[in-house]
């Protein structure tokens, strides 16, 4: 499980992955990024695109012989949608790498914190007080995805998200950390930082500034945990940062 991935490219930040240096009481726990294979697979569909072109071609191959072509003459209808396929499944993997090239996930005691964006970098700050739910969806191999359902009053635009989003859900957008290659552990590590930021919620002062306040407590049901409840009021902080 990656916890400083290279980020050479973006040696400017005080801090890998994030906007600014870590205060002195924040804790950082894991840093990663999304693998590239697994997200051109799963994130951008990369084996649909695969099997289109083939029932594509074999399709071609297969009407041009019924119509009384001979095999040299099927073969050389369909050669020239072969280019188009590997051009459009190279873009796909392309992409998958930009993406995952320039994305850094952070998870400290205090946030998760998302460093997206292949030509314009934007770092979403998510306190885990303002996380009402977290879901761990696994893959073959220990791959997986981790969302994060926000409290009611805390959006960011799907297409903001995306392709770090859970797919299909528009009216409540759920920041993913998409095709992670070990997300059990990560999934670990998130559960226990929620049920810490419940412990703190439960202590916090009368004076707190509002903010986050949850129709119901941050859970996870990352690990099969028991559902955890909270009532307390919370301090708002900025959800994004552009780079």
């Amino acid at each position: 499980m990656s916890r400083r991935p290279d980020v050479s490219e973006h040696h400017h930040e005080p801090e890998a992955g994030l906007p600014e240096a870590l205060p002195a009481n924040e804790r950082l726990l894991w840093q990663g990024r999304p693998d590239w294979r697994v997200l051109a697979r799963r994130g951008f569909h990369f084996n649909k695109f695969g099997l289109y072109f083939a029932v594509l071609i074999g399709w071609r191959l297969v009407a041009t012989l019924a119509d009384g072509g001979t095999i040299g003459t099927a073969l050389a209808s369909t050669l020239w949608t072969v280019p188009l396929a590997a051009l459009a499944l190279g873009f796909v993997a392309g992409l998958a790498w930009l993406v995952s090239r320039t994305t850094i996930y952070t998870l400290t005691d205090r946030r998760l914190v998302m460093r997206v964006g292949v030509v314009l970098n934007v770092t979403f700050n998510l306190p885990l007080r303002c996380i009402e739910t977290a879901r761990l969806r696994q893959h073959a191999g220990g791959a997986g995805d981790i969302s994060v359902l926000l409290t009611s009053e805390n959006r960011i635009g799907y297409l903001h998200l995306w392709p770090h989003v859970r797919p299909w859900h528009f009216t409540r957008t759920e920041p993913t950390l998409r095709a992670l290659p070990q997300a059990q552990g990560v999934a670990s590590l998130l559960a226990d930082a929620l049920a810490s930021s419940i412990e703190s919620l439960a202590v916090a002062s009368a004076g707190a500034r509002p903010g986050c306040e949850p129709a119901g407590v941050p859970t996870a049901d990352l690990r099969d945990r028991p559902a955890h409840a909270a009532q307390a009021s919370h301090g708002r902080e900025p959800l994004a940062n552009a780079a």
